[in-house]
């Protein structure tokens, strides 16, 4: 970062945060606190390093179901990422489909990318728009 800001040739810088700086409840205090932590952090050095040029920005994923390492570093099994996979599908807003890492990594370079030369400072939710909808409400909307 400070080659790129010496020369004032721009750049960008990219964090990983969490869909829990869009929705309280998805970790524990201490994940919490620390990805609010990065995306503060993103936002501070955006508005530093703009004047180089540097852009800075955050892409926030919500859970990646894979078969690594889980809570309580418990290896999942395929079967377990089914079922897990199965009720995101159901609840999620984007019926049907599941956040995966290649759809992480998209955002990711896009927001690396030339095509978003005039993006800095956002913390880019990709979770399917499950943080814009509140399911409680659409669910008391469907029994009334």
């Amino acid at each position: 970062m400070i080659p790129m800001k010496r020369g004032g040739g721009g750049g960008s810088v990219l964090f990983t945060a969490s869909a829990c700086t869009a929705i309280g409840g998805l970790g524990s205090h201490c994940y919490a606190m620390t990805k609010y932590g990065i995306v503060g952090l993103a936002r501070n050095l955006a508005s530093e390093l703009g004047r180089h040029g540097v852009r800075v920005n955050c892409v926030s994923p919500s859970g990646v179901v894979t078969t690594g390492v889980g809570g309580g570093g418990r290896v999942k099994s395929e079967a377990e990422v089914a079922e897990v996979e199965a009720f995101f599908s159901e609840v999620g807003n984007l019926k049907g489909r599941n956040l995966t890492v290649d759809d992480v990594a998209r955002a990711a370079l896009f927001l690396a990318s030339d095509e978003a030369r005039y993006v800095s400072g956002v913390n880019l939710l990709v979770d399917g728009g499950f943080s814009t909808v509140n399911p409680s409400m659409l669910n008391a909307m469907q029994i009334g």
